[in-house]
């Protein structure tokens, strides 16, 4: 269910924005309220299960500037980067009281929340990280770190991974103390403007560290009104003043350059490991290459291209979680 239109995230790789808007349009709690109870009631074979209650972001719901003559003359694309903005209401006290109304309906056995937390909003309220993980996670949940690179990161206009790292402590605290066994499953960008071979491999070295193992991932295209396709096309960065002589963006063009950061991502395919050895090779880091586990992948092609022993899933693309029994049997569909 929609609560809400609009985004002030301004990742550069997404059109949302300029689509419906920086200031967060917010339905009334009693209009959501209203919805639920006549899908609970009208709709055949209703379960009880909400599977969502959220919008181009989970948890933007009424938050708004705190100044009406500031947010008119505001001209900055993003209200959260490179930090959240002094002048950003980030109250999530709104929406806890969605939820908590939305779960009390008689006939409503759970309220699930599907849509894509930002996580560097939801540390600045502890409260709503603690609602999250206690009564509206089925097991996973998803966030969007997209890159843990600095170079990368600046030019998608997204937090760096010290947020991501401080959620997951509330996260994994709340999940604990709520009795529950929930993972967060984090979504990657290939090939992005601005990232280097350096970068790809870093995460690389991250996803194994943290036992991830990519199903799918996504790489970066070019789309309509992204300020990210202004520097693909132009190798320029719009977020700063263009001259003749500013930086220069590194742009990842090209199918072998792409194959081999999507490579980068899927580190433990078999398919994969031929094509990293060579740039493990070029890159000066052979020392990556060997059968122990400080290495990232191994000296040797199996035969047969057999799959490597999976880890903890996750996807990068919004289709859907594989079935899993870790999380008790709470792994459940997502969808865009």
């Amino acid at each position: 269910m929609a609560i809400q239109r609009g985004c002030f995230g301004g990742c550069t790789f997404c059109s949302i924005t300029e689509h419906e808007g920086r200031i967060i349009q917010s339905r009334s709690e009693d209009s959501v309220i209203r919805e639920i109870e006549a899908i609970r009631d009208d709709v055949k074979g209703f379960t009880g299960v909400i599977s969502d209650l959220g919008g181009p972001t989970a948890n933007m719901y009424r938050l708004h500037c705190k100044s009406s003559d500031v947010e008119s003359a505001c001209r900055r694309p993003s209200c959260v980067f490179p930090g959240i903005c002094p002048n950003l209401n980030t109250d999530h006290a709104p929406l806890i009281n969605l939820y908590r109304r939305a779960r009390a309906l008689p006939g409503i056995k759970k309220v699930l929340i599907a849509s894509g937390v930002r996580y560097d909003l939801a540390i600045e309220s502890p409260e709503y990280v603690k609602e999250l993980a206690t009564h509206h996670t089925g097991g996973y949940l998803k966030i969007a770190p997209e890159a843990i690179g600095e170079g990368p990161l600046s030019k998608m206009m997204k937090p760096g991974v010290g947020s991501y790292y401080r959620f997951k402590e509330l996260f994994d605290k709340y999940s604990k103390e709520a009795g529950k066994e929930q993972y967060l499953i984090p979504y990657f960008i290939a090939a992005h403007p601005g990232t280097r071979d350096v970068d790809m491999l870093e995460l690389a070295l991250w996803l194994k560290k943290n036992g991830f193992r990519a199903d799918q991932v996504q790489a970066f295209l070019p789309s309509p009104m992204a300020t990210a396709t202004a520097m693909y096309h132009s190798f320029k960065n719009p977020l700063k003043k263009i001259s003749r002589t500013s930086e220069e963006v590194v742009i990842p063009k090209g199918i072998k350059v792409r194959r081999l950061h999507k490579a980068f991502l899927r580190y433990h395919d078999p398919e994969n490991w031929p094509l990293l050895r060579e740039a493990l090779k070029r890159m000066g880091r052979a020392d990556l290459i060997g059968n122990g586990k400080q290495h990232l992948i191994p000296a040797y092609q199996p035969v047969g291209g057999s799959r490597a022993t999976p880890g903890r899933p996750f996807r990068t693309q919004h289709t859907g979680l594989p079935k899993s029994g870790r999380a008790g049997g709470n792994s459940r569909r997502r969808s865009a």
